[in-house]
C-alpha cells in the first residue's frame, strides 16, 4: 500500500513537471512575407524576465549592414497607428501618432521619407501588409521570406524597444522637455546575426550590438550597452537560421 501511494506521488509531480516544461517551451508561429520567392528563415524568439509588450523590427542586411529589405516590423510602427494614440472622444481610441524614439534605427536605415517628410511610417504610407501583424505577446517563432533568394552572407537585425522601462541610469528627467525620450525609456536595443546563405538549419544567436539615439533624432548606433538593464532582458535568447 505504501509504495502505491508513493508511485502515485511520483507520477503527480512527474505529471506537473511535464506539464510545466510543455508551458515554458510554447512558442507562437506567425509567417510574414509568404509569397515572396526568396529565400525561408526561421526566427526564434524565447522572451525574457523583462517582457512586457515591446515592439521591433526585423530586416535584412548585406554582409557590411546596408540594409536590404524589412522582414517584419509591429503593426503599431509598420502602420502609424497606436492603439492609445488618440483621446479626441474623451477616451483612449486608436490613433495616428509618430514616435520616432521606438525604433530610429530601423527607421533611419529603410530611410523612407512619408508625407510628412519623416522617415516613420503613417496610415497613408505604411509598410506592406506582408511585412507587418499584432506583436507576439510571449515567446515565438517568424517564418520570414526574402524578396530574392540569398546568395554569400548577409545580416540579420532586430531592433527593440519596451516603454516604461527606466532605471538608474535612464531615468524620467534626464532629459527635461524631450516628450520623445519620455515614451522610449531606455533606448531601443539593436541585435544582430551573420547568416552565409550555404549554411541551411544552422541556427545563428543574434547578439546586442549597441543601442539607438534615446528619442530617435538621428540613426546613430551607440556599441556601449552597459548603461541598459531590463533592455538586455526583454529577450532571453534569439536564434535564425535558413529553412
Amino acid at each position: 500500500m505504501k509504495t502505491k501511494y508513493i508511485l502515485a506521488i511520483m507520477i503527480i509531480f512527474a505529471m506537473a513537471a511535464q506539464a510545466k516544461k510543455i508551458k515554458t517551451e510554447y512558442f507562437s508561429q506567425a509567417n510574414y512575407g509568404v509569397n515572396n520567392s526568396g529565400t525561408a528563415l526561421q526566427l526564434k524568439f524565447e522572451k525574457g524576465t523583462a517582457h512586457n509588450h515591446p515592439l521591433f523590427a526585423v530586416w535584412l542586411a548585406d554582409d557590411q549592414g546596408k540594409y536590404i529589405q524589412t522582414l517584419y516590423v509591429s503593426e503599431t510602427i509598420g502602420k502609424g497607428i497606436f492603439k492609445r494614440g488618440s483621446r479626441s472622444t474623451g477616451r483612449w481610441m486608436p490613433g495616428e501618432i509618430q514616435r520616432p524614439a521606438t525604433l530610429p534605427y530601423w527607421f533611419f536605415q529603410r530611410n523612407v521619407r512619408n508625407e510628412k517628410g519623416t522617415l516613420l511610417p503613417t496610415p497613408t504610407n505604411p509598410v506592406v501588409d506582408a511585412y507587418t501583424g499584432a506583436t507576439p505577446q510571449a515567446s515565438f517563432f517568424l517564418n520570414l521570406k526574402t524578396e530574392k533568394p540569398l546568395d554569400g552572407r548577409y545580416q540579420i537585425m532586430m531592433e527593440i524597444n519596451q516603454s516604461w522601462d527606466w532605471n538608474e541610469y535612464w531615468y524620467n528627467d534626464k532629459f527635461p522637455g524631450d516628450k520623445d525620450y519620455k515614451t522610449s525609456s531606455q533606448p531601443a536595443l539593436v541585435y544582430s546575426a551573420t547568416i552565409k546563405s550555404d549554411n541551411k538549419g544552422i541556427e545563428i544567436k543574434l547578439k546586442p550590438i549597441g543601442h539607438s539615439h534615446y528619442s530617435g533624432k538621428d540613426g546613430s548606433l551607440n556599441a556601449d550597452v552597459s548603461t541598459l538593464t531590463t533592455a538586455l532582458q526583454i529577450a532571453k535568447n534569439m536564434t535564425v537560421k535558413i529553412q
